[in-house]
């Protein structure tokens, strides 16, 4: 049986740079280290990092001291200012394309735009993003998300970094419908738009595809969902000992793709159980 794993698979340059800042300020920084929520979303790199002293919490106001890192899907603009007037040591790994959408979102808010931003209303990345609005803001996940009051005359558009550039296209057509003038950044991070093609097509080509990656990931459940409207046989795992021999009866191919949070070492793992598994 041949395994073909896909060439974008794994970290994204946004989650490389977050985990090689958190190593080197968990080096460099006296304890305690706090990430304000989960660095990247995976359970796996996370517990490392606990493993070196950075300790993962949800609320600012129970720390009274030590180094805060920033989430690579950055934090929102109240949680900025409330570091600020404690005077607790930052490191900010926000990754440098969330910043961008959030600095569009802004812009576009102070120009008169109702901002719509294409992503999870519930996403931690989204919620940043919309903090950063100077007015009316609304998360859609598609377009029949899309509602705004009918006086609305311009609507500003702005995706999640992780999104489906066809949602946003779709996104963009319904503001065309609803407002006079429509102004719309892709704030989709090219690595990811790569990725998704990448692993949709190899999908097309193999008997079975796994995607690896937190089931707390919202792009890796995206990536599932994309290979498996291409290959049926598509299952999401997050780590190696979920495999099942029973995915891979008949079957002469195996593709395999990753999350932008998944490792390598993960993936070489779920790649030699499944070679155990079928030897």
């Amino acid at each position: 049986m041949e395994i073909v794993v896909a060439n974008s698979a794994g970290f994204c340059f946004g989650v490389k740079r977050a985990i090689r800042m958190a190593f080197d300020a968990a080096r460099k920084h006296p304890p305690p280290l706090f990430s304000l929520g989960p660095l990247i979303h995976n359970p796996q790199v996370v517990r490392q990092l606990e493993e070196v002293g950075v300790t993962t919490i949800d609320d600012l106001r129970v720390v009274e001291r030590g180094t805060v890192i920033l989430r690579s899907h950055g934090v929102t603009k109240d949680d900025l200012a409330l570091l600020k007037t404690r005077g607790l040591p930052v490191v900010d790994a926000t990754c440098p394309f969330v910043k961008k959408a959030q600095r569009y979102a802004r812009s576009l808010s102070t120009q008169g735009y109702t901002v719509v931003i294409v992503g999870d209303r519930g996403h931690p990345e989204v919620q940043g993003i919309l903090s950063y609005i100077e007015g009316e803001g609304i998360a859609a996940g598609s377009p029949n998300e899309v509602r705004v009051r009918p006086s609305v005359r311009k609507i500003g558009v702005v995706a999640q970094t992780t999104q489906v550039y066809e949602n946003f296209q779709d996104v963009v057509a319904r503001a065309l419908t609803l407002a006079r003038e429509v102004r719309a950044y892709n704030t989709i991070c090219d690595a990811t738009h790569i990725r998704q093609q990448e692993s949709v097509e190899l999908a097309r080509r193999v008997d079975s595809m796994i995607v690896i990656g937190g089931y707390n990931s919202a792009n890796t459940s995206r990536l599932t969902n994309l290979c498996r409207a291409a290959q049926p046989n598509t299952h999401h795992v997050e780590m190696e000992q979920e495999i099942d021999a029973a995915w891979f009866e008949g079957v002469g191919t195996v593709g395999i793709t990753a999350g932008a949070s998944t490792p390598n070492w993960l993936i070489d793992r779920v790649r030699e159980e499944i070679l155990r598994q079928v030897s």
